[in-house]
């Protein structure tokens, strides 16, 4: 059975830094394909970043520069750096292991692994505030 915890979420003056973590267990780690999905408030929940078994990173447009994914495949652990972070960018934000994900004609995509909730993590809050 497949566990994903998320933490490292808090409060955060606009412009500062947040390093998320996310643990997984209960899968072959190593083999899997990541993702960090924000919602916020009253919005649909959105992309933001992956990270594949060959450790290429990919980023939606809003967040490149700025937000750095990582692996750890020993510590069974997927990271998000965040930095330069903007008021509007408070949300829940969410892991999940993702079937693949990449760019196609410039544009960023990702494919779900399949409708069991499983696969993704309950969140940790990132609010940008002063």
């Amino acid at each position: 059975q497949v566990q994903v915890a998320e933490s490292g979420g808090g409060l955060v003056q606009p412009g500062g830094s947040l390093r998320l973590s996310c643990v997984v267990s209960g899968i072959s780690f190593e083999h899997y394909t990541f993702g960090w999905f924000r919602q916020a408030p009253g919005k649909e929940r959105e992309p933001v970043s992956c990270i594949n078994n060959n450790m290429n990173t990919y980023y939606v447009d809003a967040v490149k520069g700025r937000f750095s994914i990582s692996r750890d495949n020993v510590k069974n652990t997927v990271y998000l750096q965040m930095n330069s972070l903007k008021p509007e960018e408070t949300a829940v934000y969410i892991c999940a292991a993702v079937s693949a994900c990449g760019y196609s004609d410039g544009a960023y995509f990702y494919s779900e692994l399949g409708p069991d909730n499983d696969w993704w993590g309950r969140g940790t809050q990132v609010t940008v505030s002063s």
